[in-house]
């Protein structure tokens, strides 16, 4: 049986891609900081401080994976 051209060509291009950690860290960390400082503008302070934490934790990760990756 013969595939469709769009099945065969979408078939193909997924073998094509190699397979990379997904991750995304940057875009949660920025997600926390506004987080933070929209909880800091309204009055929570315990909302804001710990939303700050997790945001630079998630900094800290990308920076240590991101040079792993250049080293490697």
């Amino acid at each position: 049986m013969i595939a469709p051209h769009g099945v065969l060509d979408s078939a193909v291009s997924a073998q094509g891609v190699p397979l990379q950690f997904g991750g995304g860290f940057i875009e949660l960390a920025v997600l926390f900081l506004i987080l933070a400082v929209v909880a800091a503008v309204l009055g929570a302070r315990g909302v804001a401080g710990l939303s700050m934490d997790i945001a630079k934790w998630l900094v800290i990760i990308f920076v240590i994976l991101a040079i792993v990756t250049f080293i490697l």
